[in-house]
Order: C-alpha cells, then sequence, then structure tokens
C-alpha cells in the first residue's frame, strides 16, 4: 500500500499536536498502517495517545495520507529504546547516558554505554568510565538509545 510522503504528513499533524502538547516524533508505514510515534516532556501515557488519536482521525482521513485506500491508524510513543534518527536526537542527549550498538566490533565488542560527549552528524563519542571515551563513526553505528536502567 502507498502512503504519502512521512515528511507530508508530520507536516500535517503538527498543528494537531501542538494544540494537544505533543510533538510529532515521526510516522511509520507498514502494508496498511500508519503508526504516529509521538513525544512530550515527562513522557507520553495511553491517555495522551488516545487524545491524540481522537484529535487527529478525521482530520488525517480527510488529508488522505493512503490514496482513498482503507488503514489503520497507531498512535504510539517513541519509548526509551526508541533509536535516534535525528541530530535533535542526539543533541538533546548530550550530556546524559546512551547505548550504542555497533555493526562491527571496537576493541572487541559492539556495545558500548556511557555519557554522550560529542556529535557532529558524522561521529559520536562516549565517555565510558573515568578514563575511557570512545569516537565511533555513524556508518558504523547500527542503534543509538537511552540507557535503560533496569
Amino acid at each position: 500500500m502507498k502512503f504519502k510522503p512521512s515528511a507530508e504528513i508530520i507536516d500535517f499533524l503538527r498543528p494537531y499536536a501542538y494544540k494537544t502538547g505533543v510533538s510529532v516524533y515521526g510516522v511509520e508505514t507498514k502494508k496498511n498502517e500508519l503508526t504516529v510515534i509521538i513525544d512530550k516532556d515527562g513522557g507520553v501515557d495511553l491517555d495522551t495517545c488516545e487524545k491524540f488519536h481522537r484529535e487527529i482521525f478525521d482530520p488525517l482521513d480527510a488529508f488522505d495520507p493512503s490514496f482513498n485506500e482503507p488503514y489503520v491508524l497507531n498512535v504510539t510513543s517513541k519509548g526509551a529504546d526508541w533509536a535516534f534518527k535525528t541530530d535533535e536526537d542526539y543533541n538533546s542527549h548530550i550530556g546524559k547516558r546512551v547505548e550504542v550498538k555497533l555493526r562491527s566490533s571496537v576493541r572487541g565488542k559492539k556495545f558500548y554505554d556511557g555519557v554522550l560527549t560529542f556529535y557532529d552528524g558524522k561521529t559520536i563519542s562516549v565517555k565510558a568510565d573515568d578514563k575511557n571515551t570512545f569516537t565511533f563513526d555513524l556508518k558504523n553505528v547500527v542503534k543509538t538509545n537511552e540507557y535503560i536502567d533496569f
């Protein structure tokens, strides 16, 4: 099934997001499903997802993101383990603990966690401990996300 470009859908949804106090983090399409990923300071709960879903349901149908084909609308939060995708994701986590999964190992490891100290769009640096800071080429990074402490 074909959907309009994600950027176009996100632009359409921004005023509704602003009205409900959330931001649209992204849009994913898969088969006949359109999933809108939202975020807000303090996190997103089920009530927030439901409120935003109700807010966009009718206007989104009028916008016709699926070219008159039936689709299922999902609204979800990005979650703590959501992969960083944008400059804003990385920049907003400078000074915070992150997890990094690599394609190929660096010093015998494919997984690192530590404080994100640098991002320039091509590389990231993670301070793993008092002595070791590692710099990774983003081409070697499979996933970067917030550190999850269980």
